[in-house]
């Protein structure tokens, strides 16, 4: 395979993670990052992360997933409901609206539209790429919105009908540890906490961790949580 196809966790406005991480992954042209969602919310700067986001793009095939903190940002700026406000600023708004300088009035044109463009899902001939979780018995384009965005993985999870590969996030691995069961591989690994950001080729296995100081942790093949 002349790309590689690079999956990168929730990066929950840890800018200097996500730096660091395309710092030592160095993409190329030709090679596919899918960033999971959660990039916005919790963490100190997501207006840096999204500028880091729109320079990816001429610079590799970036695709970008909503997750359900893209969700509640979109749902508290286009609605006129306090509630969703609210809810999104318990959620760790707060702290992105802080990186515009606390006021939405100051998130440039070009952030919004990247959030509206956000995908639903990837995927690839041998794998699906989510930020959630999965309906096993639904393709990807018939899954409900609550599996995608909110759902937490069970214990044990059934693997997709398709035969692919799971890829996905949102729920935190709070040791640091990507957790690998074979058919679903989950890479939130707590980056905005005490844990760090990951980046996987979904192809060679190689890991790379960076946490939201910058700093690396860089291995051939990270042991992965096994289940």
């Amino acid at each position: 395979m002349s790309h590689r196809v690079i999956a990168v966790g929730d990066i929950h406005g840890c800018a200097e993670a996500l730096r660091g991480l395309m710092e030592v992954v160095e993409p190329h042209a030709e090679d596919q990052i899918i960033v999971l969602g959660d990039y916005v919310d919790r963490g100190p700067n997501t207006r840096d992360v999204f500028e880091q986001l729109l320079e990816m793009k001429t610079s590799c095939q970036l695709f970008s997933l909503a997750g359900n903190h893209e969700v509640m940002m979109l749902e508290a700026l286009l609605t006129s409901h306090s509630a969703n406000l609210e809810f999104w600023m318990r959620c760790g708004g707060e702290e992105t609206l802080a990186s515009y300088g606390g006021d939405a009035t100051g998130i440039p044109e070009s952030h919004f539209d990247f959030l509206q463009q956000a995908l639903r899902y990837h995927e690839t001939d041998t794998h699906l790429f989510v930020h959630a979780n999965y309906a096993p018995h639904l393709p990807l384009e018939h899954q409900p919105d609550q599996m995608l965005f909110w759902q937490h993985l069970g214990v044990d999870p059934v693997p997709h009908d398709s035969g692919k590969i799971a890829v996905l996030g949102h729920t935190p691995q709070i040791t640091g540890e990507v957790l690998d069961l074979g058919h679903v591989i989950c890479i939130d690994t707590f980056c905005f906490g005490s844990g760090w950001l990951t980046g996987l080729d979904v192809h060679s296995g190689e890991i790379w961790q960076v946490d939201k100081q910058g700093q690396i942790r860089l291995t051939d093949e990270w042991p992965c949580e096994q289940e």
